[in-house]
């Protein structure tokens, strides 16, 4: 499997900063922010699969434009797979009529332009090639999933928005062949607090998070806030732990 990164900011501002939106192969999204708006239609087309971590817009921004843009060119469904809430929201409060179309029942139910797909926490999807994603337990401030990705190569776990979680941490532990942890980090530790009421990783809460890792994965850091994300990285690299945790970047390739 190979995952590119299209956008992993936690925000946007200039050509660099694209909200969280990871492509694997060239047919499967990992959240839809802004980064997606950057591939050409022809690339767009190619997406059959959208794996939602969670509903807050920087995650799925781009999905209604997505939707809208090639659904007429397609001739079947994009499957947009998350949690049961997951779903409800962005039927409730995206796809409504009201904010867009609801594109699940166009251009009439038995033919839409897209699919919601209920994927609970454990459970796996097989995408075909070999390839499979899993949901795991993540904990945020909205019903939050993270990802595990598994090809023939080894796996890699996407964290998604999430606070400190031992359930997160017990499930990347029982991944023995993971090469790739790609793991929030949104706020400096001079906003601890703020992390905390907002369940994101901070540096200190990170160091606790990777305290914990019993396997071996190369560790890339996302969602960093584009207003401090200087200062955080500079706060992990005085991490003292066993892992060296890198930023993550558009246009980054990892194979696995």
């Amino acid at each position: 499997m190979k995952l590119r990164v299209l956008g992993c900011s936690g925000g946007i501002g200039g050509r660099g900063q694209r909200t969280t939106a990871l492509l694997v192969d060239d047919d499967v999204l990992i959240d839809a922010g802004t980064g997606v708006g950057d591939l050409e239609f022809e690339d767009l087309l190619r997406i059959d699969h959208v794996f939602v971590t969670h509903a807050h817009l920087d995650h799925i921004a781009m999905i209604p434009l997505l939707v809208d843009t090639v659904g007429e060119a397609r001739s079947m469904p994009i499957v947009v797979h998350g949690s049961a809430e997951t779903l409800r929201i962005l039927r409730s409060h995206i796809f409504n009529w009201l904010v867009w179309p609801d594109f699940s029942s166009i251009p009439d139910r038995g033919n839409p332009f897209l699919r919601f797909q209920e994927m609970r926490t454990g459970e796996s999807t097989h995408i075909g090639g070999g390839r499979q994603i899993v949901a795991l337990p993540a904990l945020h401030t909205v019903p939050a999933v993270a990802y595990h990705l598994q090809g023939e190569g080894g796996s890699l776990v996407f964290s998604g928005d999430t606070a400190y979680s031992e359930p997160l941490i017990a499930a990347i532990n029982a991944i023995p062949d993971l090469r790739h942890l790609i793991v929030e980090t949104a706020f400096p530790d001079a906003l601890h607090e703020l992390a905390l009421a907002s369940r994101h990783l901070c540096p200190s809460l990170l160091a606790l998070f990777l305290d914990r890792i019993k396997v071996d994965p190369e560790v890339w850091i996302t969602h960093l806030k584009p207003s401090r994300a200087q200062t955080t990285l500079d706060e992990i690299a005085n991490y003292r732990g066993r892992f060296t945790p890198k930023a993550l970047y558009n246009g980054l390739e990892l194979i696995f």
